[in-house]
């Protein structure tokens, strides 16, 4: 990973990750002192999101390591492992947050109320949604153009925590402005948004898992390799062909068929200029294997 890369990634992490341990804080004392198990629940998201940008940095830091002898293909899937890890961090954070409001709505059909939050609580929410969603277009636009998957999932905790204070100011408001069993509408709004939360880590981890379990590239992009080696001037066909990721790098493998009179040295310019036509369209750190063979099998 370049250096500027890793330093972009890590700076960017590191000022949200300083804004959620100021946001947590906030949040839990407005829950405690405004009497609101939302905002409490709220502020453990924050939480959670404080983890997660702990778990990009330290994962950025190792992916960043150049080829070793037991990493011959480099550490990018250390990134791609951050990205499963925050995607599960999600899945937990929504359940717990389901469990809760389905009990406080469970405690409101059996004739019992919910104490009416105060205030302190309401201006909390509001400004974490204002702070996380901030947040999330900050880092989702760097991670976009660094590359990041890892950064980008990060990005998608700071928008489902402002999520969360969304169903945290819709139920305290409703709370507020309605008292008495009006108070479930916080456990309902709070049910909705552990859903979104759902989906948001799902999508986050199937790629991830995809990549940690060494899947092909999409189709229209293996039809884009084959179509820039068969650009290169001497390559007949392109058969073999085997790519996967690398965090946020790709890895290629081919065979490249070529006339049989051909000498050594001009298929290797040949492989040279193909290996540069996908590394030009690719990045840098894309990692090419290429094999030549003739068009005619000897006798």
């Amino acid at each position: 990973m370049a250096p500027d890369r890793e330093h972009t990634i890590t700076r960017v992490t590191a000022l949200g990750a300083a804004a959620n341990m100021a946001l947590s804080a906030l949040k839990l004392f407005a829950g405690i002192f405004g009497r609101s198990s939302a905002m409490v629940a709220d502020a453990v998201h924050s939480i959670s999101d404080l983890v997660s940008d702990v778990v990009v940095i330290v994962m950025v830091k190792v992916s960043s390591r150049e080829q070793d002898k037991s990493h011959d293909y480099g550490h990018g899937k250390f990134e791609t492992l951050a990205t499963a890890m925050v995607a599960l961090l999600l899945l937990v954070v929504g359940a717990r947050l389901m469990a809760g409001s389905i009990e406080k709505i469970r405690i409101v059909a059996a004739g019992g109320t919910l104490a009416v939050p105060g205030k302190v609580a309401l201006w909390a929410a509001l400004a974490s949604i204002a702070v996380k969603e901030a947040l999330y277009q900050w880092t989702a636009h760097v991670g976009r153009k660094v590359n990041s998957p890892a950064m980008i999932s990060n990005a998608w905790h700071h928008r489902t925590d402002a999520l969360s204070s969304v169903g945290s100011v819709l139920g305290i408001g409703g709370a507020i402005l309605l008292g008495g069993k009006w108070a479930i509408l916080d456990p309902v709004a709070c049910c909705v948004i552990s859903a979104f939360i759902f989906v948001i880590a799902v999508k986050m981890a199937l790629p991830a898992l995809n990549e940690l379990t060494e899947a092909s590239l999409p189709e229209d992009m293996e039809a884009r390799i084959v179509e820039l080696l068969l650009s290169v001037e001497g390559v007949d066909n392109v058969h073999a062909l085997k790519t996967r990721r690398n965090g946020p790098d790709i890895i290629v493998d081919a065979h490249m068929v070529v006339d049989p009179e051909m000498s050594v040295a001009a298929a290797h310019e040949i492989t040279e200029i193909a290996e540069s036509r996908v590394r030009d369209e690719y990045g840098s750190g894309t990692q090419i294997t290429l094999h030549v063979e003739p068009s005619v099998e000897s006798e």
